[in-house]
């Protein structure tokens, strides 16, 4: 069965790039940064930043479907990016080093099933809960900390 990760769009986030420290505070969003690998996961480029890289965690809507399931959390990501992570068939390695819980979703935004999985193992977990055909597409998040790590769809 193959599937599909995506990053985020960089494009919602582009107008916080560069802002001083005290206007990203006036809007909720704080610049970290990295002094550590792994540490600091870009939900755009799917990858942990660099020690040195700058990044913004920020509040991020990552369900906005309208069902008992919309759901946001804290996010990262790293100041500049632009080129948003696309790959069928492959992990990227911020997945696969983390502790995740998989969420499956229908076409609606209703959770129809979920799960905790070591990233070096996702592949078995994505291909069973795809085996469901009501599942439209899977949100993958960081188990510990609950924050939004990509998503998963049918190829």
């Amino acid at each position: 069965m193959h599937f599909r990760v995506t990053g985020l769009s960089a494009e919602p986030f582009r107008r916080f790039y560069g802002l001083s420290d005290d206007a990203l505070a006036g809007l909720g969003i704080l610049r970290y940064v990295a002094d550590k690998k792994p540490g600091f996961p870009d939900r755009i480029e799917m990858r942990d930043a660099e020690p040195g890289e700058s990044l913004l965690l920020l509040n991020h809507v990552c369900q906005p479907a309208d069902t008992p399931y919309r759901a946001s959390h804290a996010i990262f990501v790293r100041e500049g990016a632009v080129q948003a992570y696309d790959r069928v068939d492959e992990i990227p390695e911020v997945m696969r080093i983390r502790l995740l819980s998989l969420r499956a979703y229908d076409a609606g935004g209703m959770m129809l099933d979920a799960d905790v999985v070591d990233g070096g193992a996702i592949e078995s977990l994505i291909e069973r809960l795809f085996k469901n055909p009501l599942v439209a597409y899977i949100h993958a998040h960081n188990a510990k900390r609950g924050c939004y790590s990509g998503r998963i769809h049918r190829v």
